[in-house]
């Protein structure tokens, strides 16, 4: 081999490599499997849902007509239906603060190394795994105004029996209880991830500065922490707008219809009734109720980061 051709070898080898340089569609492939579940299980119901909205759609028998945005017209004629929508709007915000103010509390409170600070996270984080018909059979049991929990509580102190779940101004609030008892312990855990996080040396060169507890919550942890709490509240915001359960094995939407979120009627409406066009029109108005109250959240956020 002569010296040229010695000294043209590594140029052409890294020509070669040079050409395979860019975008090998070959690694999609690992991408396909989820992307088929992704559009299956999401993109095509929400379209097709969108379709049955605009449809006279009875599954009693199979028979659908074109109807336009006559659903929609209908729902907002609907006094139930508006109430649901009230009563949704009034849980998510008796629940969402709770989740907020209450998790970080939590999470403050037990950001500490030692088997207590595991064992009382493990405590509050344990009812979260529960299923909903557990915690619902607890929680009635609790409010029975003769012989639960709560009732004997206030007997205690000379007052008498509360019927909770039967009265129109507690039996929202008493799911709400519920809900909230039931799912701190998700958001007191992300919060007491982004705490793990924050540098020891911050709270250090604060009490060098004499600062104390409040002012180093004010200054140091609530801005560190600050991407953890927009997440916190848009999931519970998301998550919130969903209630169903919790209502539906409770209260069933009761009494007078005080308690009957959005899903509930989506349930009964589709389900119940077999009048899925109706349904799924306000399935299309509680999707884009929960997205323009979760781009509000996270735009107010974004903003006060700026």
């Amino acid at each position: 081999m002569t010296a040229a051709a010695a000294r043209s070898t590594p140029l052409s080898r890294a020509a070669t490599r040079g050409a395979r340089i860019g975008p090998d569609w070959r690694n999609g492939l690992f991408v396909v499997p989820f992307l088929l579940v992704y559009l299956g299980m999401l993109i095509y119901p929400l379209f097709w849902g969108m379709w049955i909205s605009l449809q006279e759609y009875d599954m009693f028998d199979q028979s659908a007509t074109y109807a336009g945005l006559v659903n929609f017209k209908r729902l907002f004629g609907d006094a139930i239906f508006l109430g649901t929508v009230r009563n949704t709007f009034v849980f998510v915000l008796m629940t969402v603060p709770a989740f907020v103010i209450i998790g970080l509390g939590l999470a403050l409170a037990l950001n500490r190394e030692g088997r207590t600070g595991a064992t009382l996270r493990a405590v509050f984080f344990g009812a979260s795994v529960l299923s909903v018909t557990i915690v619902t059979i607890i929680w009635k049991i609790m409010y029975l105004p003769d012989i639960g929990l709560l009732s004997h509580i206030l007997g205690l102190f000379g007052i008498a029996p509360i019927p909770f779940l039967t009265s129109q101004s507690l039996a929202l609030p008493a799911v709400a209880v519920t809900t909230v008892w039931w799912i701190i312990g998700l958001p007191m855990m992300l919060f007491l991830a982004a705490l793990q996080q924050i540098p020891g040396e911050l709270y250090e060169a604060a009490a060098l500065d004499n600062a104390g507890r409040w002012r180093s919550l004010r200054s140091i942890t609530l801005p560190s922490i600050t991407r953890t709490f927009v997440v916190v509240v848009i999931y519970e915001i998301v998550a919130q707008f969903q209630l169903f359960g919790q209502a539906l094995l409770l209260t069933r939407g009761g009494p007078n219809n005080t308690s009957r979120p959005i899903v509930l009627f989506i349930y009964e409406t589709g389900f119940r009734d077999w009048n899925l066009g109706y349904a799924a029109a306000a399935s299309e108005i509680l999707f884009l109720l929960m997205a323009i109250a979760a781009m509000a959240q996270y735009i107010a956020s974004r903003r006060r980061e700026a």
